[in-house]
């Protein structure tokens, strides 16, 4: 049966470009891993708790069991739903998802490269949107928004409450164990927070693959609906009431599973220049800090997985980090290192949008 609908598929071409779009998300999940690797590795790297080539293990093992978390815990993949119907239906077209994907791999390699922890969420946004308005022409055509703001505002607003939320949780984390463990040893204290990094960074690993693998997820639901749609005309999506993304993980269960396991892969392949940012560049992490900014982390990315919006895992820990910082005294985090990472969390979604409208209108020329 699977091979029947994959032949039908290839019949096609817009079949052909479905398989295309589904072979580079895949990519950009991937490279999503190792660009993200840093979030979840990072403190227990630096700490020296596990080698780097132990953390990247025990990381995507930990990226990979959150599929099964989402989908028999969970029981629903409700941030692949708000990526997937980000857009209004009626803009959609292969091409633009096409467009958004290569712009969000390019602009993920030019981060990766030049070692900025930037979001994967955000790019891959910022593309999707970008191409979005350059296929409709505009925000709004005949009356209709090309954005669905419902979906897409709360995304904004979370480029700058995830890291606060981070911020506020591991600050008041930190401060909470400090008090609880005032009259410890020490030295027996480190060595069970050592221990505590590990399940603080599998419970941060378990968010980061939860969070991030279904915006993948989301891309190629947004592709198979508009195919079987406007393609094949199936009878079951078109339907009046039907939830197209629910037919979608119903039929196509494949996706969610390739979707955990790439960025579990993604993750094994690490990502070292993000890794020395993460760790230490913006403030000394001690594994007491480092349990405190990952579970922190982990918290945070479970209430907004909850609540359906997809956030920048980067942007998380990093303001985890920069919480259990200010612990310390307001200087020993490095606030010029932060600024820049600001900017580029800014510019994030505004530059993946306006390479993604290049990138359409080249497509545009030969398709």
């Amino acid at each position: 049966m699977f091979l029947s609908a994959f032949t039908d598929i290839i019949s096609r071409p817009e079949g052909i470009m479905l398989i295309i779009i589904i072979v580079l998300a895949l990519g950009f999940d991937y490279i999503n891993g190792f660009h993200d690797a840093a979030n979840s590795i990072a403190t227990i790297v630096t700490t020296r708790v596990l080698t780097p080539f132990q953390a990247v293990l025990w990381a995507a093992a930990f990226n990979f069991a959150a599929y099964f978390i989402s989908l028999y815990i969970i029981g629903e993949f409700k941030i692949g739903n708000t990526i997937a119907k980000s857009i209004n239906e009626q803009f959609i077209t292969l091409e633009v998802i096409f467009a958004g994907l290569v712009a969000a791999i390019l602009w993920n390699l030019a981060t990766w490269k030049l070692g900025i922890p930037s979001s994967s969420s955000h790019t891959l946004i910022g593309g999707f949107i970008g191409a979005a308005i350059a296929h409709a022409g505009g925000f709004v055509v005949n009356g209709e928004d090309v954005i669905v703001y419902a979906k897409v505002i709360p995304i904004f607003l979370f480029i700058f409450g995830a890291p606060f939320l981070g911020m506020f949780l591991a600050y008041f984390i930190t401060i909470a164990i400090l008090w609880i463990c005032r009259k410890a040893n020490p030295h027996k204290a480190e060595k069970w927070f050592k221990r505590l990094q590990l399940v603080s960074s599998a419970l941060f690993s378990l968010g980061h693959g939860g969070n991030d693998a279904q915006k993948v997820m989301g891309i190629i639901g947004a592709a198979v609906i508009f195919y079987h749609i406007n393609v094949d005309f199936d009878p079951q999506y078109l339907q009046e009431g039907v939830d197209h993304f629910k037919l979608f993980v119903d039929h196509w269960w494949w996706v969610p599973l390739a979707s955990f396991i790439f960025i579990g892969l993604g993750t094994m392949s690490g990502g070292w220049k993000i890794v020395k940012t993460m760790g230490s560049k913006i403030t000394k992490v001690t594994p007491l800090e480092g349990v405190a900014a990952e579970t922190a982390g982990a918290v945070a990315l479970y209430v907004t997985e909850h609540m359906g919006i997809p956030v920048s895992t980067t942007h998380t820990i990093t303001g985890s980090i920069i919480g259990v910082g200010i612990t310390k005294r307001v200087s020993a985090v490095r606030w010029g290192v932060t600024i820049s990472l600001l900017w580029a969390w800014i510019l994030t979604i505004p530059v993946s949008a306006l390479v993604a409208m290049g990138v359409y209108h080249l497509v545009h020329l030969f398709v």
